[in-house]
């Protein structure tokens, strides 16, 4: 069967040096046609793929109400990911570039049958190409930005990046960043290495979370174990991270910017184990049967981690069992799955995860502990 090619007029835009950026116009139908949306999933052996976030079916539903409308003016462009085997051809003549950029013929192959997988990916505008993928409207001329990259990687850097007016939900990027090499922005730059953590508790054997974290590409099957969401945990290590009292921040080498990621991986690990073997009843439940795998246990026990931990050496043998011991001293006044918090005056299930009762409850962990700790000695 002979490949279509699909010939546009199109500008070459002198922007960055290796990367093809151009700007053409597809008809709606011709949208789906060229390009797909790459669901964020994870392959068998775990790897992520893709970075796309579910369709949102009733905001589709609005622009193909509009779009079906008799008057339409959508500016709303597309940005995809090209092919490195797409071409573009100049036009003639000196009068095709003005310094900024180049007029001429882009050619994009289609493939040969409707099931063979499209040239292109969507890296913004999924929503927008789902409705006009299903317009009655198919000749609408849509506005696109196409820059050559087919590795991933570029793809979910500019990905996040086009996606800070209108905020990624956070547990998205969140999952998104450990897989982007490129400088990031200082805001998404700080919340990487808590999502790369993340990512390790989440995959490791030897973590206490294996399997535990949800995450946007957790599937139907995993939700069941998946108990822990992934937003508060990388807060609680943002914390540990950042504050000058966290239980991490001696690890950050602030003159040139490095960080000991293997010993804050080794403290996670340590304290994180020492909680499920302090707590085995209320460990790998859902949030509804136990409040220490809700957000608001898993940041108040992260706030714990930045006392606990000041005091024990991550590279000791012994640092496990020693972890257990302070957390024995607070063990007796938890009401993760029953009861109530005698002090606080809550039940344990009307525990919230929002800030007032996240500051009371680590408050009551922190004041309990150096209470039984000073009782010890």
């Amino acid at each position: 069967m002979t490949s279509i090619v699909l010939k546009r007029r199109a500008l070459r835009i002198e922007q960055h040096p290796t990367i093809p950026l151009y700007v053409f116009t597809l008809a709606a139908e011709e949208v789906h046609q060229v390009a797909d949306v790459a669901r964020i999933s994870r392959d068998e052996a775990g790897k992520l793929i893709g970075y796309q976030r579910p369709e949102k079916k009733q905001h589709v539903r609005q622009i193909l109400e509009y779009l079906d409308s008799d008057e339409v003016l959508f500016p709303n462009g597309l940005i995809m990911a090209l092919p490195a085997s797409v071409r573009f051809k100049s036009s003639p003549g000196p009068s095709s570039s003005d310094g900024l950029c180049t007029s001429g013929t882009l050619e994009i192959t289609l493939p040969d049958s409707p099931d063979a997988p499209r040239p292109a990916w969507i890296v913004d505008g999924q929503q927008r190409s789902l409705a006009l993928a299903r317009t009655r409207n198919t000749r609408l001329a849509v506005t696109i930005a196409g820059f050559v990259a087919e590795d991933l990687e570029t793809q979910r850097d500019q990905f996040l990046r086009v996606n800070t007016v209108s905020p990624l939900p956070t547990n998205l990027v969140t999952e998104l960043l450990p897989e982007v090499g490129t400088a990031l922005p200082t805001k998404l730059s700080a919340r990487k290495l808590p999502a790369v953590l993340v990512e390790a508790l989440n995959h490791d054997k030897d973590s206490p979370f294996c399997g535990l974290v949800r995450r946007p590409s957790t599937t139907a099957e995993q939700k069941a174990d998946a108990v822990v969401t992934d937003n508060s945990l990388t807060t609680a290590i943002q914390e540990a991270l950042n504050s000058p009292s966290g239980a991490f921040f001696p690890y950050k080498n602030l003159s040139n910017n490095t960080v000991d990621t293997a010993t804050i991986r080794q403290i996670l690990v340590t304290y994180w184990t020492a909680v499920r073997d302090t707590f085995p009843d209320a460990w790998g439940l859902p949030p509804t049967r136990s409040r220490l795998m809700h957000g608001v246990g898993i940041r108040s026990m992260g706030r714990l981690m930045d006392r606990v931990m000041m005091a024990i050496d991550p590279a000791s043998p012994h640092a496990l069992q020693q972890a257990r011991d302070e957390l024995a001293l607070i063990a007796p006044h938890c009401y993760w799955t029953k009861g109530r918090w005698p002090d606080l005056n809550i039940p344990w299930n009307e525990l919230q995860n929002n800030p007032r009762h996240i500051s009371t409850l680590s408050n009551y962990l922190l004041r309990i502990y150096v209470q039984e700790k000073a009782k010890a000695a």
